[in-house]
């Protein structure tokens, strides 16, 4: 009886243990590394910064999400794969990286001269095409949470660039985007693929001639201070997609999910409103420095711009799809813009 009793005994102490030690990893916060290449200080750096304040604020603690700004982590060519493998669980990286991924659809926002304006951009990502485009990350294991938006782009050189000749023969850096290596051929540059963290020092080597941002990624990274000449296009624009894991999200309590969603909603609220005034100040504060001169384009500039640009819609149409690109330009003939 007495052997029986011990046995007993230890066998409901190995049940009350168990039980303390599944009640203390319940109590264990959910880490989200969210990871991205740009400083602290851009709209998408403060938007992050955003989300881990209101997501740790809705789940009361049960999730904390550690940011990793400026290539800190991950390379903009690495973090894809490093989302998809699990070693990081959320990123927003721009929207050409997905291209190489094999969606081509999401290269529709590098086409030159596709958004006229914000509204229009807005009633694409908060609409069915926003959507649609976001389900054909999941087979990729990819989860689409929210669009981010940064701003339409400038071009930058040590030369003045007032027409499209003006390029002709510059090494223009870009994205890995087949959309954007168009692009620049089409104003007659060579266009170098290179990772974002990498372009200051290509800039100040004279491995690239120029590159192509808005105007607070610009800033932000100091590319003024190596280049001479800013012009104010907004040929382009770049936003963001922030993504995650798919199996971590469906893998989370549903009511961690639903918290962390009403916490990218606000963010996302907040990204959006923040973007333009960042950009404007962004601009403003080149100006200042006068290391740079900054350039805006005259009516008939613009004109040309558009006039060598533009083909490169009918170009990427097999690529992208064409039903997609007309599905984008009815919402431009929707508003009343082209």
């Amino acid at each position: 009886m007495k052997l029986k009793s011990i046995v007993f005994a230890l066998a409901a102490a190995t049940v009350v243990n168990a039980g303390l030690v599944a009640s203390a990893f319940a109590q264990q916060p959910i880490i989200i590394k969210f990871s991205h290449v740009v400083a602290n200080d851009t709209p998408k750096g403060k938007a992050a910064e955003r989300f881990k304040e209101l997501a740790e604020k809705a789940t009361k603690g049960r999730v904390k999400v550690e940011v990793y700004p400026n290539s800190t982590l991950y390379k903009d060519k690495e973090e894809l794969e490093a989302l998809q493998l699990g070693a990081v669980q959320m990123l927003a990286p721009s929207l050409a990286k997905f291209g190489p991924l094999g969606v081509k659809e999401f290269e529709v926002f590098d086409l030159p001269y596709i958004f006229p304006s914000k509204d229009v951009l807005y009633r694409v990502t908060e609409g069915p095409i926003g959507k649609d485009l976001f389900k054909k990350l999941e087979p990729k294991g990819i989860t689409g949470l929210a669009y981010w938006d940064n701003g339409f782009k400038v071009m930058s050189a040590n030369k003045p660039l007032h027409q499209p000749s003006d390029f002709r023969g510059l090494k223009m850096r870009i994205q890995s985007s087949k959309v954007l290596d168009a692009q620049m051929r089409a104003l007659g540059a060579n266009p170098q693929v290179l990772a974002f963290s990498e372009v200051y020092q290509a800039l100040q080597t004279g491995v690239v001639d120029g590159t192509e941002n808005p105007p607070s990624n610009l800033y932000t990274q100091k590319m003024h201070e190596v280049q001479k000449h800013v012009t104010v296009s907004n040929h382009g624009y770049l936003g963001y997609a922030v993504i995650v894991n798919k199996k971590f999200w469906d893998g989370l309590p549903s009511d961690v999910r639903t918290q962390l969603e009403g916490a990218m909603k606000d963010a996302t609220k907040y990204a959006n409103a923040i973007a333009q005034q960042e950009n404007d100040a962004a601009l403003a504060a080149v100006e200042k420095t006068g290391k740079t001169t900054v350039y805006r384009l005259t009516d008939a500039q613009k004109a040309e711009w558009r006039k060598a640009l533009l083909p490169v819609q009918q170009q990427m149409a097999s690529r992208i799809g064409k039903e997609l690109i007309d599905a984008v330009n009815k919402e431009s003939a929707a508003l009343g813009q082209k």
